[in-house]
């Protein structure tokens, strides 16, 4: 039976976290030393005219509350005339601000960002899990033997590896055989839907290879640890002496009741991926949230980072409230 209480204590406690996230986002940007206005103005620039771009990003507000007024009503309602307000009510209508550079919605930069960077870690994800829980569960198989002495080596290898080398190790690799960047080759004309479908996908190889390498160490250890925990058990022992292969007993038995603190751990692997999709991104030219985040920060674009920021505190948040349910859904013992 689904435990109501645990699940809203849940929801709480993200919508609680959330709260201190966006309240936290907003002041972020607003104690970095230096002038906005002056970053994305020019020297020459009359300041009649910088006095309209502030009144125009909304910066001519106080941030918090007017202290300088005379009266308690008079700073009272100049909270509902400051920028934390309007920051407010505008991330309640999904508005994120304007880009200062690019002079675009935040909300549709990230939008336009977000499809190749969601491509770019399923994939990764994908191959990661699939490689990574195969060899875990092997060598927890074969434990103490060299297939699980190799496997650990591989593992603990791949999960020590920083990104950014693994992405350059494979593009000077495969450098001629497959695209070193981008997200498909500029200005190609395409016969068909596949035919476009196959250039991203030889554009995606070594983003997402590079990706796959770097989680799947951590999913060989877990998977070996928890597997190893389960195949100790009787009724494995029961299944050997009924007969049954080896694929099945694995499958149906091992991986089954192996699978509550895997799938924990990649729950919060597809939150931390956005934020740990910046290197790869950025080696491979990889037009996604991660690479917008690298430019807006050497662009000093505050209103696309705190709206970048947003989306990766959300998407750690949520995975998060994935994992407390899915650790609940396998296994219903959880204590509220």
């Amino acid at each position: 039976m689904i435990q109501i209480d645990y699940i809203l204590r849940k929801i709480t406690f993200s919508l609680m976290t959330l709260a201190a996230v966006i309240v936290f986002n907003f002041f972020l940007f607003r104690i970095i030393p230096g002038d906005p206005v002056a970053m994305i103005s020019s020297p020459r620039m009359k300041p009649e005219t910088r006095d309209l771009i502030r009144e125009q990003y909304g910066l001519d507000k106080p941030i918090w509350l007017n202290l300088d007024a005379a009266r308690e009503e008079d700073r009272f309602a100049a909270a509902f005339d400051s920028q934390f307000f309007y920051y407010l009510k505008n991330l309640s209508q999904g508005e994120l601000g304007q880009s200062f550079r690019q002079k675009q919605p935040v909300a549709d930069l990230i939008a336009m960002r977000l499809g190749p960077t969601i491509l770019l870690i399923l994939t990764g994800e994908i191959v990661a899990i699939l490689l990574g829980t195969t060899l875990g569960i092997i060598a927890a198989w074969k434990a103490k033997s060299k297939i699980d002495a190799l496997s650990m080596f591989v593992g603990l290898l791949a999960w020590s590896i920083p990104s950014f080398w693994m992405g350059i190790v494979l593009l000077t690799t495969a450098r001629g055989y497959l695209p070193s960047g981008g997200y498909e080759t500029i200005g190609a004309i395409f016969d068909s839907k596949l035919d476009h479908w196959l250039d991203i996908g030889r554009h995606l190889v070594l983003p997402a290879l590079t990706m796959a390498i770097t989680l799947f160490g951590s999913y060989i250890m877990v998977a070996r640890s928890s597997s190893l925990e389960v195949l100790a058990e009787d009724y494995i022992l029961t299944a050997k002496a009924k007969g049954l292969s080896t694929f099945k007993i694995l499958w149906s038995h091992a991986l089954k009741n192996a699978a509550l603190p895997l799938a924990t751990v990649i729950a919060l692997d597809l939150g931390y991926a956005l934020g740990g999709a910046i290197q790869i991104e950025t080696i491979f030219s990889w037009p996604g949230i991660g690479r917008l985040m690298f430019d807006s920060i050497a662009q000093r674009d505050y209103p696309v980072l705190q709206g970048v920021f947003l989306l990766l505190a959300v998407s750690v948040i949520s995975a998060n409230f994935l994992a407390d349910m899915t650790y609940l859904l396998l296994d219903p013992r959880v204590e509220a």
